[in-house]
């Protein structure tokens, strides 16, 4: 269905939040000020649940004719209403909330001010970025389509997100990742697959993790994927196989001080150079991937566990989704 938006005088918004993750009462006197500020009408309100994590209230809030999603929630909740905004022209602010926080982190909006978030919300400016869609195939045949993001990653990465204990992760935040990290790392099993980039030849690999990454950035300075690009039309594809203990040492040598403190500066990157695959580290670009592995495999987008894919296919939307940002003084 065409959305049909409202005309100039009655523009409205739609917020959907996450009960878990917001300050409800803040939210609403921001929204309630910043929309009047803007000389919108009164905002729409979805709550989301765990039986609808935010896809049908979105669809609802779509069926409205509403003209701006606002989602305030974590990572997942932010897939969620992509997912359901997909295909259609209307724009998507962000309230971060939650512990990640990745789409607003690698955008660079601002994190912490609630209603500095709301403003941008309203008054900011549209930037199209890439949207991420991956069909899984799973051990019993069946399919699903879903969107990210941010990345979408297979092996130690998605064992790191099932290990995360939720009550640690609410009360210490990206630091529960490290613990689930440890564990994960003693799992000796390794992805053997058999995977085609764009129009490249069939290949067969080895690897402890595999992960497409629309952005790079993540908590703690750390950038896993240098090159990567939210509106370039291309994800990037790490993955890594490190042998022993002094592999992952090269491994984490290079994505948290090479990449997350060198690579951020011109200079750093001049003295850096380019980066030279090897049998540690490896990175690729494309707008297509297939993969088939020889058993089912945990994945995870966006953060979330889903379930085992036993194949996949994962490409790029350029462009497609429009997230308003601050607007940047000429």
């Amino acid at each position: 269905m065409k959305h049909v938006p409202s005309t100039p005088e009655r523009r409205h918004a739609a917020v959907i939040y996450n009960p878990v993750k917001v300050d409800i009462d803040a939210l609403r006197e921001a929204v309630n000020t910043e929309a009047a500020a803007a000389g919108w009408a009164e905002s729409v309100w979805f709550e989301t649940s765990v039986d609808d994590i935010g896809q049908g209230v979105t669809a609802e809030a779509l069926a409205r004719g509403v003209d701006l999603i606002i989602v305030a929630g974590g990572d997942g909740t932010v897939r969620a209403v992509v997912e359901a905004v997909r295909g259609r022209d209307v724009p998507v602010g962000l309230l971060p909330s939650g512990t990640g926080n990745l789409l607003a982190r690698n955008l660079k909006m601002t994190l912490n001010d609630m209603p500095e978030s709301v403003r941008t919300a309203f008054a900011g400016e549209d930037r199209a970025i890439d949207l991420g869609m991956i069909r899984v195939e799973r051990a019993d045949g069946t399919r699903d389509e879903h969107a990210f993001v941010v990345m979408a990653g297979l092996g130690l990465d998605a064992k790191m997100i099932t290990n995360t204990d939720e009550d640690l992760k609410k009360k210490a935040g990206w630091a529960a990742y490290v613990k689930a990290l440890v564990a994960s790392l003693r799992d000796p099993e390794e992805l053997h697959l058999r995977f085609r980039l764009d129009d490249q030849p069939i290949k067969r690999a080895t690897v402890h993790t595999l992960i497409l990454g629309n952005c790079g950035s993540l908590p703690a300075n750390i950038l896993l994927m240098p090159e990567a690009v939210l509106d370039d039309g291309l994800f990037d594809v790490m993955m890594t196989r490190p042998g022993g203990a002094l592999g992952w040492i090269r491994v984490w040598v290079k994505i948290a001080w090479t990449n997350g403190i060198v690579r951020r500066t011109k200079a750093g990157r001049a003295i850096a150079g380019e980066h030279k695959n090897d049998k540690d580290l490896r990175y690729e670009t494309g707008s297509v991937l297939t993969a088939r592995f020889s058993r089912p495999e945990q994945i995870e987008l966006d953060g979330d566990e889903f379930g085992r894919a036993l194949a996949f296919k994962a490409w790029m939307e350029p462009g497609s989704l429009r997230v308003r940002v601050p607007i940047v003084p000429s």
